[in-house]
């Protein structure tokens, strides 16, 4: 394994440690040499054709650190052992010019491709053209898997390098023109019709694949339409003949069908008639419509002049509502005056009648007195009565103690039970909160299985099938029957899914795991042979390797950046854990981090591991039987698919037993409940009962005392009324020697409001003369507002009345619209059709402008609605009197005569179609069948020729089953190695790897001459040749591209043969590697010939 160097910091063009040295006697005759990096764009009118490539620039790319390669415009071969980095190459001109990483048959992600250890990675192509060559750069990121692309050092995007790329007509993806080592055996695999369009693409002219592709489409179609004829053809064939069949009796149909023919024409007749008497309405309305619009227009026009008078009235009176105001304010003030005056009379008034009032009161009162004292007197004459008849009570008092004690006794009780209810109930609740928990944890559990069994089933339907028969019948096994692997498999860590996933087959993921060889043998049989399924069984060995230590301890291997190994990253059964330590060796696989990745050589070198895990990639590593080198392979993870859910089964067994004991718990808990409330329920009765009876015995022990109470408050209340006595007459003389005092205040008061009134009663005249004024000027204002609304009035009327009009014309507009509407359904009339001429009486106009067709078979029918519908109704019941008829045979047949016309119409488009693809096909087929059959023509030619000068056959032909099937035209390529066999088809499996390497290799070769594309790449195509076709293909490779006007060939081979003939016109890259290999800036390639020179002249002749 060679040990790749440290990239150079020097902008020199010499190649690295592991560039590519040119050999100057093999370069062509004007020793172009590599152009320098500063000079990125090559203004080249030599040999090279439209999209050559001119310069090829590495740099840290898969085993590059700094390569720059300069081939030549003709056949270029590079040579060099396995290993060294001719593939390399390769790779660049697939990614340099916008190819995809999968079509390398590599890696699929362009981070793949950058040297190990080293963040970014370049490549630059450049191509050549003839208004300035091309330099495309592809910069790539590993980090983030991405790429940064450049043309002519301008930073753009892939979309528009690939068109730039496609402009040159470069097909990175086309096999027919670019072939990569890892490609080479899927040539051999392309079925005729993949060949066809790959060469179709890469030498055809542009329009021949889309005339193919539109070929295909359209004979697709073509298939369709003829599919579609033939079937409804065999439809109209069933129904003409059943129709026939029911003739003879449609016929004895027909006198009934003349009175329902005329039924039918009167019920079509009778929107027409509905809509033209709705139409004739709607002209009239829409006639009064326009004189009300007229109305409408006059009366604005004469509102103008009214307006400005009632203006100018409104400006004077506002005047005059001004000097009224004046007035009116002296009038206030005045009458506050007034007022004043008259409030202190009203004052006066209201103190005489206070004092009136409050010797009236005085006289109830003592009226009102004498009268209780009576009722008081009386009421204690009655209580003393009954305080007589009233017994003396017994003692009570210990009978109330008894009943008192026996209550706080029951109360004590009543409280203790009611405690333990509400102990009980709390902790029933808490129970119902377990139960609820455990049951939400039992779904997820429930969910997360689910999602488990629904992988498996829309994955692996079979095992699927095959674990349900399991769980119905384990008890025909005698010892443990594990489900499949993916099922049993709990991942401590979801994101650690993708490492078991990437270690164990999918085969092995969905196995069923058994301890007993007898029991695997009856799952088998009964589930393979029997019911036919697609499963798989494994035994765990007999001792277990579940629990076996590894070789090296973790702790040794952090160092590194390994966390664990991947038997510790999930929980298992024992045996599928034992299978999978002894089958895959989990126990003895480490996992790292993306600090293994960035150590990994050191990992490797050091640790001895044979398969080792990082972040994002699995590299296994061997030992070479030969050389005792290391040799590693790494791949990328996979993303898991299966394990990503983890489901504990023990936890969940745990739950279930927890959720038994739950309800255990709570019957017990429902139960003690029950006899609290019975028990609680008793007290509550006998403690009612207790209260009832120390209720009666204290109304009994309290009624005397209560009787002697109320007469001592009545005897107390009486001597209170007759000491409240009043005299009366010294309380009226008072009264009215105040209120005489207060009528002379009063007669002075009166003269003075007189003389205010006065004053008021002449500022009132002068107020009311401004008020007639301006009434006059209100009346007259009032009378042209008047005026105004009347006709402001007539106005909202007119206009309400124009809407109304307008409204219902819409609404007769619409009516006629849908009156047509179905007037013409019934008659089968489309949207924009009209009937001919001939079958009109007259030509109605809708509303909208569009002219109606009424069919002249109305003409001798009735024009009104009465008159039709009378005609209707005898109608009926004349075909009413055929009775015992089977009107559904009729129908049946009416329907059939329809279904046969629309069928008949339906074909006959179908057919025009038809023949219209078919000419369409036609045209097409010619500009396209032709061309290729030429072109093919020239490659068979050749191809045969190539073959021939090999003392072999070969030919090449355009192949197809049938003519029209264009999606199955294909280029079959035939061949024969030996005399004594026939041509047999070119196939993966037929020919030897060399057989099929030598035609892949001619078939190329006959395309070189008639390819348009600027260069094609073949790698490593002599594979597996022997000498004598290797020499003979070779020697047709040099012949073909090293003629004039060729496109660019690159030929990349680990090996040649011996006295090889060679052209000037073609260029030898040598790529060399190894351990020994001389730093760039040693690199002298004439230093080396100089050298060989003096050692083959100082040996001895």
């Amino acid at each position: 394994m060679a040990t790749p160097s440290k990239k150079t910091s020097t902008p020199s063009p010499q190649p690295s440690k592991r560039a590519l040295p040119r050999d100057p006697s093999s370069e062509v005759p004007s020793k172009r040499k590599n152009s320098a990096p500063q000079l990125p764009l090559l203004q080249s009118s030599g040999p090279f054709v439209e999209g050559s490539i001119v310069r090829i620039s590495m740099e840290n790319f898969l085993t590059y650190d700094i390569c720059e390669v300069s081939p030549g415009p003709h056949l270029n071969m590079i040579v060099g052992a396995n290993g060294t980095g001719k593939s390399s190459i390769v790779c660049a001109i697939c990614l340099g010019l916008a190819g995809k990483p999968a079509f390398m048959g590599r890696a699929d992600k362009v981070g793949f491709f950058v040297k190990r250890g080293c963040s970014r990675g370049m490549v630059e192509i450049e191509l050549f053209r003839a208004s300035g060559n091309l330099v495309i750069t592809r910069e790539i990121d590993v980090a983030k898997n991405q790429s940064f692309w450049f043309i002519n050092k301008k930073s753009t995007t892939q979309k528009i390098v690939e068109e730039k790329v496609a402009a040159l007509n470069i097909q990175v993806g086309n096999l027919c023109q670019f072939l990569p080592q890892d490609k080479v055996g899927e040539f051999a695999k392309l079925s005729k019709i993949e060949l066809l369009e790959a060469t179709e693409k890469s030498i055809g002219p542009p329009e021949m694949h889309k005339y193919h592709c539109e070929l295909k489409n359209l004979r697709e179609k073509e298939k369709q339409l003829e599919t579609s004829c033939k079937e409804k053809t065999e439809y109209l064939q069933k129904m003409v003949q059943r129709n026939e069949r029911y003739k003879q009796d449609v016929e004895r149909f027909y006198e009934r069908k003349r009175h329902l023919d005329l039924i039918e024409m009167l019920e079509a007749k009778r929107p027409w008639v509905e809509y033209e008497n709705v139409r004739q309405e709607y002209e009239e309305v829409k006639l009064v419509r326009d004189r009300v619009k007229e109305e409408v227009r006059k009366l604005k026009e004469g509102q103008i002049p009214v307006t400005c008078r009632i203006e100018e009235m409104e400006n004077e009176r506002h005047n005059l509502e001004a000097r009224i105001k004046e007035k009116a304010t002296d009038i206030k003030e005045a009458s506050q005056k007034c007022k004043q005056k008259q409030d202190v009379i009203e004052r006066k008034d209201k103190h005489i009648e206070e004092l009136q009032q409050a010797l009236i009161v005085k006289q109830n009162e003592e009226l009102d007195r004498q009268r209780r004292i009576g009722n008081t007197r009386k009421m204690i004459e009655d209580l003393q009565n009954e305080l007589k008849t009233t017994e003396n009570c017994e003692n009570l008092q210990p009978q109330i103690d008894a009943i008192t004690n026996d209550l706080r006794r029951i109360q004590d009780e009543k409280a203790l039970c009611e405690g333990e209810i509400i102990d009980k109930r709390r902790e029933r609740e808490t129970l119902e909160k377990e139960k609820k928990s455990v049951d939400d944890h039992i779904v997820r559990f429930d969910n997360l299985m689910n999602q488990k069994e629904d992988k498996l089933r829309q994955r692996f339907r079979d095992t699927y099938d095959a674990v349900l028969w399991l769980r119905n019948n384990r008890d025909k096994f005698k010892q443990r029957v594990c489900e499949p692997i993916m099922l049993t498999i709990n991942m401590k860590d979801n994101k650690n899914a993708k490492y078991i996933e990437n270690h164990i087959p999918s085969n092995d993921l969905r196995a069923f795991v058994f301890e007993s060889q007898e029991d695997m043998e009856v799952f088998l049989k009964e589930v393979r042979d029997n019911k036919k399924l697609r499963v798989n069984a494994v035994i765990a060995p007999k001792s277990s390797y579940a629990d076996k230590a590894p070789s090296r301890s973790l702790n040794e291997l952090k160092q590194y950046g390994f966390f664990s190994y991947l038997r510790e990253l999930f929980d298992a059964p024992d045996p599928v854990m034992s299978y999978l330590c002894c089958q895959y060796h989990i126990h003895e696989v480490p996992v790292g981090t993306e600090k293994t990745r960035e150590r990994i050589e050191r990992v490797i070198q050091e640790t001895r591991l044979k398969q080792i895990y990082t972040a994002e990639e699995k590299y296994v590593v061997k030992t070479s039987f030969y050389s005792n080198k290391v040799i590693s392979s790494n791949t990328s993870l996979k993303v898991a698919q299966f394990l990503t859910v983890t489901v504990d089964l023990e936890q969940r067994r745990h739950l279930e037993e927890q959720l038994k004991e739950i309800h255990r718990k709570l019957q017990a808990v429902d139960s003690g409940l029950i006899a609290l409330r019975e028990t609680s329920k008793h007290l509550e009765h006998k403690d009612n009962e207790l209260r009832q009876k120390k209720k009666e015995l204290l109304e009994r022990k309290t009624k005397k005392r209560q009787l002697e109470q109320k007469i001592s408050s009545k005897l107390g209340s009486l001597k209170l009324m007759e000491q409240d006595t009043c005299n009366l007459e010294e309380e009226e003389r008072k009264a009215s020697t105040k209120i005489k005092e207060i009528n002379v205040q009063k007669a002075k008061l009166v003269t003075e409001l007189t003389n205010l009134i006065k004053i008021c009663t002449s500022l009132h005249i002068q107020k009311v003369d401004l008020i007639l004024q301006n009434t006059t000027v209100i009346s007259e204002k009032n009378k042209l507002e008047s005026d105004y609304m009347a006709a402001s009035s007539q106005l909202r009327l007119t206009e309400q009345h124009f809407i109304e009009l307008d409204e219902n014309r819409q609404r007769l507009l619409q009516k006629c619209k849908e009156l047509m509407k179905r007037a013409r359904q019934v008659c089968n009339l489309g949207a924009e059709q009209t009937l001919p001429q001939e079958y009109q009486t007259q030509v109605p106009t809708i509303p909208n402008g569009h002219n109606s067709s009424l069919p002249m078979v109305f003409q001798d029918l009735p024009n009104t609605l009465d008159e039709i519908d009378a005609l209707l109704t005898e109608e009926r019941s004349r075909a009413s009197c055929f009775t015992g008829l089977n009107p559904t045979i009729v129908q049946e047949y009416t329907k059939r005569e329809e279904e046969i016309e629309q069928l008949t119409e339906e074909l006959k488009g179908k057919k025009v179609e038809l023949d219209q693809y078919r000419e369409n096909i036609s045209q097409v087929k010619e500009r396209w069948l032709n061309p290729l059959k030429e072109l093919v023509e020239k490659i068979n030619e050749k191809f045969s020729n190539f073959f021939s000068s090999m003392q072999c056959a070969g030919e090449v032909d355009l192949h197809t089953e049938n003519e029209e099937d264009y999606d199955k035209y294909g280029i079959r390529i035939r061949v024969k190695f030996r005399s004594s066999t026939q041509l047999h088809e070119l196939t993966p499996h037929h020919q030897s790897g060399g057989e099929r390497s030598v035609s892949t290799m001619l078939y190329l070769m006959a395309l070189q001459e008639l390819n348009r594309c600027p260069f094609r790449v073949v790698d490593e195509i002599n594979q597996g040749m022997d000498p004598i076709n290797e020499r003979r293909v070779f020697e047709m490779v040099v012949n073909t591209a090293c003629k004039e006007n060729t496109s660019q060939y690159f030929f990349i081979t680990p090996k040649l043969l011996q006295n090889l003939p060679y052209s000037e016109k073609m260029t030898v890259l040598f790529v060399y590697n190894g351990p020994h290999m001389l730093e760039p800036n040693t690199w002298n390639l004439k230093a080396f010939q100089r050298r060989r020179r003096r050692i083959t002249f100082t040996q001895p002749s």
